[in-house]
């Protein structure tokens, strides 16, 4: 039985060039692979993630915000980075750590455009994203004009992409909608590229595009969930391999009389004698209260346990009344043999959800390196 001394997540870089170059099999040899690292890296780390992407050669990097990218390029990252969802307050650093913005609106672009004139900019790289559907951000096909024009009349940014989003790419049942999607963008970047006299690059695919829309790869396309093991389809995932392993211990075990109680506001009920053990992670940790009062299980010596009670802010109760395991053991909560993806579902929620969820207070190692 083996021991752990806190609660750990495990990083698994071997993993994540494994599920690269599962990825980029599936891409054209001259498609450009941009690999997501918003949230710090889906919740891993964000700077050793970026790190071993750049090793690995990817051509771009995305992150939400500004502040994400800035971060990176502190570490010494020099591959072009995307920020998908910058905000104007923060235009002045991105332009300092040239960073790439994702111009999305008029309002956005005119912003932009005040921004770089101020700071004496020629031809800064921007990024046009595109409403086709989803309805989150993005131009409509209405706006190429205008955006073609501001481009043109002021040489201080050039647009090097165009670019929109699936709404729903892993739903074979969504297919009609997709492939509607797909040409509503290949109409709208066509039209802007006429307009300007020259072809921005065109990215569309995520991760469960580049394997259900291949025809759809355009020049670039982008990966983030999964770069870290999770494909949205079971026979995807079964073809990748988790980054993360979020590891804990047993801190205590108690023998609960049948009608005792566990945990805040006597949440569990025991209708006859059992085993608990306490673990030293809870909410504070990224492992919601959804996911108490029986929903939700680690893993102990290979056996599940099923959480009971509350989850409490820094600890979870779980039932180990049929498991042989004694404290100081070892507990996985999600990993290779018990994918995040299935302590999710267990909760109602997505994989997306928990890794992101982790707290920076839990430990990180790398491992294959």
């Amino acid at each position: 039985m083996s021991k752990v001394g806190e609660t750990t997540l495990v990083l698994d870089l071997s993993a994540l060039e494994h599920n690269y170059n599962y990825l980029r099999s599936k891409t054209k040899p001259k498609t450009k692979f941009l690999g997501v690292v918003k949230a710090f890296a889906y919740g891993s780390d964000m700077i050793a993630i970026a790190q071993k992407l750049e090793q690995m050669g990817v051509d771009y990097l995305a992150v939400a915000y500004v502040s994400e990218g800035v971060l990176l390029r502190k570490a010494g990252i020099k591959t072009p980075i995307l920020v998908l969802h910058p905000l104007a307050s923060n235009f002045e650093d991105l332009i300092v750590h040239h960073l790439e913005p994702s111009i999305y609106s008029k309002n956005i672009l005119n912003q932009f455009l005040e921004a770089a004139k101020e700071k004496q900019q020629n031809d800064y790289p921007i990024h046009i994203k595109f409403n086709t559907g989803l309805n989150r951000l993005g131009f409509s096909e209405d706006d190429v004009d205008f955006i073609a024009k501001e481009t043109k009349r002021n040489g201080c940014i050039k647009i090097v992409s165009a670019f929109s989003h699936l709404a729903a790419s892993e739903d074979t049942n969504e297919r009609d909608f997709s492939l509607k999607q797909i040409n509503s963008f290949k109409i709208v970047s066509d039209t802007l590229s006429s307009i300007l006299g020259y072809a921005p690059m065109r990215h569309m695919l995520n991760t469960s595009g580049i394997i259900n829309y291949p025809e759809a790869q355009f020049e670039m396309v982008r990966s983030g969930i999964g770069l870290y093991g999770y494909g949205n389809q079971a026979k995807v995932d079964a073809q990748l391999k988790p980054v993360a392993t979020l590891k804990t211990t047993i801190s205590q075990i108690h023998q609960i009389d049948a009608h005792e109680s566990v945990g805040y506001n006597r949440a569990y009920k025991s209708k006859r004698p059992i085993k608990s053990a306490t673990l030293p992670i809870g909410h504070a940790d990224g492992i919601g209260r959804q996911y108490g009062k029986g929903k939700g299980f680690v893993v102990i010596n290979g056996e599940k346990a099923t959480i009971i009670g509350n989850v409490c802010m820094d600890m979870i109760m779980v039932d180990v009344t049929k498991i042989d395991c004694q404290e100081g053991d070892e507990v996985i909560v999600f990993g290779p043999n018990n994918s995040a993806e299935s302590f999710a579902s267990s909760a109602n929620t997505i994989s997306y959800e928990i890794l992101t969820a982790i707290s920076q207070r839990v430990k990180r190692v790398l491992i294959g390196a």
